[in-house]
């Protein structure tokens, strides 16, 4: 099984390579890729992820493709690119403003690898799986028909 983790990026210099180490850094017990489109930045932010290398992030682990688009189009424009990109049986979205926790990827997915459920959303405000301060907004879902 492979994860697909879409990162839409617009204007997000200050928050994009912590964003990626903190990703990395999640334990996923299944192969994934970092698939980000960074969505006509005009603030530096393509600068940094024409110059990141996948070594600098894991070892060869996960593979990480950058896409661009030439001029603003919207998060919903940078999605679908994603998602046409995305290789892996299960989808997640991820923004790269640091507001949600990677490591909460691994509980969005489970339902779906537990045969559960063919699409996941996560709630901001379910309080039986988030602290009162901490907000869920992830979604993902399986490319394979149940």
């Amino acid at each position: 099984m492979t994860l697909s983790i879409i990162i839409p990026v617009y204007n997000e210099k200050k928050t994009i390579l912590e964003l990626l180490h903190r990703v990395v850094r999640v334990d996923f017990p299944y192969s994934y890729e970092i698939i980000i489109i960074d969505d006509g930045s005009n603030d530096g932010s393509q600068n940094i992820l024409r110059n990141l290398s996948a070594t600098d992030f894991v070892s060869g682990q996960a593979p990480i493709k950058t896409f661009f688009l030439s001029q603003n189009q919207g998060k919903g424009s940078s999605l679908r690119y994603g998602f046409q990109k995305a290789q892996g049986e299960i989808i997640v979205v991820q923004d790269a403003d640091l507001e949600y926790n990677p490591q909460d990827i691994l509980k969005l997915v489970q339902p779906i690898l537990d045969g559960k459920s063919n699409i996941v959303y996560g709630s901001r405000v379910l309080a039986d799986t988030c602290r009162p301060s901490h907000y869920l907004f992830y979604f993902g879902f399986s490319t394979e028909p149940k």
